[in-house]
């Protein structure tokens, strides 16, 4: 089954919410064939820290999201 972006569902589908770490801390979307995680921070430039769908949220990798919480960033 591939995936839509957070973008495409809408207020009633819930499933396309697919976490890399449900109830965790990470905002990421997890990893699939349809959705690899194949594309770098925008913020610190490493690479493979976010998927399409990451990507497609303006969202930044998980250490640079700690950084900015703490308000080291």
């Amino acid at each position: 089954m591939m995936r839509r972006f957070q973008n495409d569902w809408d207020d009633n589908d819930q499933s396309c919410i697919d976490f890399a770490d449900p109830g965790g801390r990470s905002a990421l979307r997890a990893a699939t064939k349809g959705n690899p995680r194949n594309l770098p921070c925008p913020n610190c430039g490493k690479k493979n820290r976010l998927t399409p769908a990451d990507r497609a949220c303006g969202y930044q990798c998980d250490s640079c999201a700690d950084r900015a919480e703490r308000g080291c960033d």
